[in-house]
């Protein structure tokens, strides 16, 4: 029996003794060093304007295309969204609210009879998706699903999907319904350029259509609100916003395919995986160098200036314009604040090559920022851009709150 006593005793502090091993935390790795680095950033924020009438012969088009005023006074205009009876859906982010406007007696203005506010108090609204007969709503932690009427009305919102991170210096979301039947919905990061502990921030998520789940779809995207699939191959691409602070040329705004499972490399990598040397290296998962960590991550396809903003994305695939537009894409670049001669304040034409591949990025609308002597001026901030039911095409100032237009006339 003693003998019996003794073996347990024994047998109870060994499993004492390396449950105690195992508790032990190891110790945590040095970091990697790394050369010093100076940035010299500057911030410039163009003086802003209100739009007025004689402001409109200062932008620029492409020959052969025609730019016209559709409405003035919509406040902060952000994003559109199109139905196919023309009317045409939008959300005011400072607002907080959700519009209704269409021309409907076609003179090609939309009046102050022709708008009617349709919900409010949705927290940030930005982005929109329809499904089914139903509008849904990205903020900053709620997506609201509503029940839509034939006269552009629509139901009291209700929750859709809620918790998600804290917006920060973020708060716009990006937000489209796949061609799998999942919802999309980019979430930027709260802060400039560093990790945080939340699984879903500065990721792109796939919800489930009835809202209940989600999983990171890719992650590694500091601010990526335009996106949408490619009308011929059907590739998910994506425009994410760098690092503020850098300098004025890195990182740059870059275009991305986007896929399940995938590391774009923010905060610690940008463009084709170039480490960014101002970030530190200690904030870096395993302690690794930022080489070895660019490494494992996915490069850009596509890059434009740095801080131009990108902030929504269409695909053109109507046959209003020239042929040579078809498939390819429009982005608003709403400007830069941090940069020593600005970028951005222009709508942007992605071009894509006979593979369908995207080849290079050129203004398309611009004109809204100009120099005034020694002192930046602009008067529009672009935002949201979609595509008209007739092949022409919409994009918004949230600035002075203008919805503009853009046809092709052949120099007609």
């Amino acid at each position: 029996m003693r003998r019996f006593v003794l073996t347990a005793l024994t047998a109870a502090l060994t499993v004492s003794a390396t449950s105690a091993a195992q508790g032990v935390p190891a110790p945590r790795p040095i970091p990697p060093g790394e050369p010093p680095a100076t940035v010299t950033a500057t911030r410039n924020e163009p003086t802003p304007q209100e739009f007025t009438a004689d402001k409109l012969s200062r932008l620029k088009v492409p020959a052969g295309f025609q730019l016209k005023v559709m409405a003035t006074g919509l406040g902060n205009a952000r994003s559109l969204l199109v139905m196919p009876d023309g009317g045409i859906y939008l959300t005011r982010m400072k607002q907080s609210d959700l519009w209704y406007l269409k021309d409907v007696n076609g003179d090609g203005q939309i009046e102050a009879v022709e708008r009617k506010r349709v919900a409010q108090n949705l927290g940030t609204a930005h982005a929109m998706a329809v499904k089914n007969g139903k509008m849904y709503v990205a903020g900053e932690k709620n997506i609201w699903v509503m029940d839509m009427a034939k006269d552009g009305s629509v139901s009291v919102p209700r929750v859709f999907a809620t918790d998600f991170p804290d917006a920060g210096q973020h708060s716009a979301r990006g937000m489209h319904w796949g061609p799998d039947g999942y919802l999309y919905a980019a979430f930027g990061s709260p802060n400039n350029d560093a990790p945080t502990p939340n699984p879903e921030d500065a990721t792109m998520l796939r919800i489930s259509p009835d809202g209940k789940s989600r999983e990171v779809y890719s992650r590694g995207l500091r601010h990526t609100i335009g996106f949408g699939w490619h009308p011929v191959t059907g590739v998910l691409y994506g425009w994410d916003q760098g690092s503020d602070w850098h300098g004025d040329n890195i990182p740059p705004e870059e275009m991305n395919v986007l896929e399940r499972g995938k590391n774009y490399g923010w905060p610690f990598c940008y463009g084709d995986k170039q480490p960014d040397p101002y970030v530190n290296v200690s904030s870096i998962p395993g302690q690794i160098t930022k080489a070895e960590y660019c490494a494992g991550t996915v490069g850009s396809v596509l890059n434009n200036t740095a801080h131009a903003a990108a902030i929504d994305m269409t695909f053109y695939t109507a046959s209003q314009f020239p042929a040579e537009y078809k498939n390819s894409a429009f982005v608003a670049f709403r400007g830069s604040w941090n940069r020593s001669e600005p970028s951005g304040y222009y709508i942007g034409h992605v071009a894509f090559d006979a593979n369908n591949k995207p080849s290079a990025v050129t203004p398309f609308v611009s004109g809204f920022v100009y120099q005034d002597g020694d002192v930046w001026k602009q008067f529009g901030r672009v935002a949201g851009v979609a595509q008209y039911t007739d092949g022409s095409l919409l994009f918004t100032d949230d600035q002075s709150g203008v919805l503009y237009r853009v046809l092709y006339t052949g120099g007609k």
